[in-house]
């Protein structure tokens, strides 16, 4: 299940080109094809067969650092459908959601599949990851993204079209999953499904953006009567500006993304002891609640025709890995595009075709 991460670069290599001036910019290399910038270019062909970390200088001098991506950089400049989950707030995910090798993991939504990517990365080719995700368009972006990264589709992955609170129960039968990471508008929705499919001692992870959702998905899984005390957290990255003497914090830092919210399941039957610094019942109703947390969210949208760009820059990216992946496995050549044909591992196609 591992990605390409030493030896020199072949085609169909992702690779990452460092300017001068410390712009990044992500290619994937194709023999005859040629890289421009604004001050000359660089050849792919000068590219393939040297090793990573290689710097390489352009038509008319200037040098750039070329190396592999790490998946932090190849998350960074994927094709996106929906909004992603940013490194920052994956590795708290993994961290506090405890995700290890071979574990079963439920996600909802996927998006454009960044999420993902570390999930199947750290539950290893051992582990289970069931995928859901409401929107068709969303889906394919997220499966191409991952054929991209991997050089194939995870035997473990599996994304399904609907409703996770409809859905997960024909999936996974009672007690059956180790961990739920829940990335999407409305999680409490999704509580009683998510209790059942956990076992005694699974963890539940939410990423929510705001704080009226922060106060509904908590008050939820409270009121299920089996979680623990539900954890809420935010992760904030400040850098440091070092050269020399000059030590100082960034200027800028990447500040609020999300919030994390975490809860065990409690073995059936069992009661949470009360704890004694939570508000009383009668501080609260469920009116104040939906007061708080109108129905209304609203969905920022994404047009048809953006996101159709989008789902065919995720398949020309995957298309590419594949064919390296089959390249190096000694398969035949082709000219037919190997995401959404029938072939083993490919990208399953949709019913209706993306112009």
């Amino acid at each position: 299940m591992t990605a390409q991460y030493s030896g020199p670069f072949r085609e169909g290599d992702r690779v990452q080109l460092t300017g001068p001036k410390g712009k990044l910019n992500s290619i994937t290399l194709e023999s005859g094809k040629v890289f421009h910038t604004h001050r000359g270019f660089i050849d792919h062909d000068a590219l393939i067969g040297l090793p990573d970390g290689s710097v390489v200088s352009n038509s008319v001098g200037v040098e750039h650092l070329a190396l592999r991506p790490l998946l932090t950089d190849f998350v960074m400049s994927m094709p996106r459908g929906a909004a992603i989950i940013y490194p920052k707030d994956a590795a708290q995910i993994l961290a506090q959601a405890d995700i290890f090798p071979g574990a079963t993991v439920v996600e909802a939504g996927v998006g454009s599949g960044a999420l993902s990517l570390w999930l199947l990365r750290a539950i290893g080719p051992e582990g289970r990851l069931s995928s859901f995700e409401r929107r068709d368009e969303f889906a394919d972006v997220a499966r191409a993204n991952v054929a991209a990264y991997f050089g194939h589709v995870p035997d473990g992955w599996s994304v399904t079209i609907g409703d996770l609170a409809e859905a997960l129960p024909e999936q996974h039968p009672s007690h059956s999953v180790d961990r739920v990471v829940l990335d999407m508008l409305a999680p409490w929705e999704c509580v009683p499904a998510v209790a059942a499919a956990l076992k005694p001692g699974g963890v539940v992870l939410c990423y929510v953006a705001t704080v009226t959702q922060l106060s509904r998905v908590v008050e939820a899984l409270r009121d299920a009567d089996a979680f623990t005390n539900p954890v809420p957290s935010e992760t904030m990255i400040r850098g440091w500006h070092v050269e020399g003497l000059a030590v100082r914090p960034d200027h800028r830092m990447i500040g609020h993304t999300g919030f994390l919210v975490t809860a065990r399941r409690l073995a059936p039957g069992a009661v949470l002891p009360e704890l004694k610094r939570r508000a009383s019942k009668t501080d609260f109703a469920d009116e104040d609640v939906e007061a708080w947390t109108p129905g209304a969210l609203g969905e920022r949208g994404i047009s048809a025709k953006s996101l159709r760009k989008r789902v065919r820059a995720a398949t020309a990216t995957a298309d590419a890995a594949l064919a390296r992946e089959a390249r190096a496995a000694g398969a035949p050549e082709t000219d037919a595009p190997l995401v959404g044909d029938s072939q083993p591992g490919a990208i399953p196609p949709r019913g209706d075709e993306i112009d």
